[in-house]
């Protein structure tokens, strides 16, 4: 995947329940983390001054969960943009064992928004070109 966001993370107790598997929801909580990185590493724009003005809300998630994750399990997260529209993007990722079986995979839309009335309201704001020409280096035509 030569232009994803890629991210290494360990499977902690944390993460796992009593069958010592990783819990579905935590997986949607190492995808957050795995946005959030991309955000601060890759657009140089991290959710602590994003969240001032606005933020990057999914309005849609897809996930298919193939293989089991356990306590110590070191997965590869990978990250990258399918479409690119105005103020929304179309995102893959997919998380990998070290043996390289996928653990799972899906697809991400977010969207940039603004706040407006004292954080009331959000609105669809559009990408600047700065942020459009970074966001185009991790596209991958499928």
């Amino acid at each position: 995947m030569e232009n994803a966001f890629i991210k290494k993370e360990k499977v902690r107790f944390q993460h796992v329940d009593y069958a010592g598997i990783v819990f579905y929801p935590r997986f949607l909580e190492m995808l957050n983390c795995l946005v959030e990185d991309f955000y601060e590493e890759a657009l140089n724009m991290p959710f602590k001054n994003i969240h001032k003005t606005g933020g990057i809300p999914t309005v849609d998630l897809k996930v298919q969960f193939k293989k089991a994750a356990r306590l110590g399990d070191e997965l590869t997260k990978y990250f990258w943009i399918k479409n690119l529209g105005g103020s929304s993007m179309n995102c893959g990722f997919k998380f990998e064992h070290e043996d390289g079986s996928v653990c799972l995979e899906g697809e991400v839309t977010l969207v940039k928004v603004d706040f407006l009335n004292d954080r009331g309201d959000i609105k669809s704001s559009p990408f600047t070109e700065e942020m459009r020409a970074i966001l185009e280096k991790y596209r991958i035509q499928n």
